[in-house]
């Protein structure tokens, strides 16, 4: 089967690129030939270590972009004649449904981004792929239809970017509870920060270590400094594998208010944290509905804090959490995350090769 995966960029910090990076070159482990077709980026070399061809889009602006871009893509595909073309942002997506009709490929999107307003645009697609049951969900009320979505959630253990296991373990003072995401508002840091401190109060030892970029980061920086705890709130930045924090972690906390497939969090299993996180989106499922870890209400510091307090004062209690969030990590790795959305594109092709005048081959 040829894929190609359609992307506007394939830069760093972007839980969407590294999704179809490490599914890119999972699909081409798996037998399949794949091409990667993106903006500017920051994959080139990996990519091409794993096999797969890089194709890159010249870089497009101004009110014309949607139309130069589709132009662009159309004669790319129609020299590459793909069976697949999975699109994975709403830009890549509206511009490979215009090309379709020109080519004879069944077309796949996959909504990373559900929270956005124009997700529903992701329903253009023959399949929807909902990176959680949340999503599937949130999409039908958005108006996807219900036979058009399959869900299949995030995976990123043996993925191709990084080594199964970092590489080397950030030294942190302890206990540390870390967190991993953007610094805006959707990721809930300031509810994270506010927590933290609460449970200081309380005469509860601990460093919270926050690591990530955004344009918040100043905002949330002067309400650390603001706090009681400025030197034990530590700024980490971009960090190239965040595992390296999370490794030496007790704790990792995720106060996101909307958060489809969270990354970071089965990374956090993954290290063996124990996983704190907030009960929207695919944390309770990542989270294996409470066996995994403890979830939260999202926006509120004070339950987040009482769950802090009633993990770290018992080292049973965290001792056990740390081994439940270790158990059935296999759920989560790259391998499986292939193998379903490989199921996915078969069965698109056969009912876009029953409903199309062109056809659709399948190799």
């Amino acid at each position: 089967m040829h894929i190609v995966h359609f992307l506007n960029h394939s830069r760093k910090a972007n839980g969407h690129v590294e999704v179809a990076v490490d599914l890119a070159c999972e699909q081409v482990r798996q037998g399949h030939e794949v091409t990667f077709l993106a903006g500017r980026g920051d994959f080139d070399d990996c990519l091409a270590a794993h096999g797969v061809r890089f194709l890159r889009i010249p870089d497009r602006s101004g009110l014309t972009r949607i139309v130069r871009t589709i132009l662009d893509v159309l004669l790319i595909l129609r020299r590459l004649r793909p069976d697949i073309v999975h699109a994975h942002m709403v830009v890549s997506a509206l511009a490979a449904r215009a090309a379709r009709p020109f080519s004879g490929f069944a077309l796949i999107t996959t909504v990373h981004n559900s929270f956005d307003r124009q997700s529903a645009l992701m329903g253009v697609a023959n399949r929807v792929i909902a990176v959680s049951g949340a999503v599937m969900r949130e999409m039908i009320g958005k108006g996807i239809p219900e036979a058009k979505l399959r869900v299949v959630r995030n995976g990123t253990i043996n993925g191709s970017r990084r080594p199964h296991w970092p590489i080397s373990k950030m030294e942190l003072r302890r206990p540390a509870i870390a967190t991993v995401a953007g610094l805006h508002g959707r990721k809930g840091i300031d509810t994270l920060i506010d927590a933290f401190v609460k449970v200081r109060l309380t005469g509860t030892d601990a460093h919270l270590y926050i690591v990530g970029v955004g344009p918040d980061r100043q905002q949330l920086e002067k309400q650390a400094n603001d706090s009681a705890f400025a030197g034990d709130i530590h700024f980490m930045g971009h960090l190239s594998d965040p595992r390296e924090v999370l490794a030496n972690a007790d704790i990792f906390a995720l106060a996101s208010l909307h958060e489809p497939c969270g990354l970071a969090l089965i990374e956090a299993r993954q290290m063996g944290c124990a996983c704190i996180a907030s009960s929207v989106g695919g944390n309770p499922e990542i989270l294996d509905f409470g066996n995994a870890g403890r979830l939260f209400t999202a926006g509120d510091a004070g339950d987040l804090a009482e769950t802090f307090h009633s993990v770290l004062s018992s080292p049973d209690v965290l001792l056990q959490m740390r081994q439940s969030a270790q158990s059935g990590w296999q759920n989560w790795t790259v391998e499986r995350m292939a193998r379903e959305t490989i199921a996915i594109y078969e069965e698109a092709i056969l009912r876009h090769a029953a409903s199309s005048p062109i056809g659709v081959r399948v190799s």
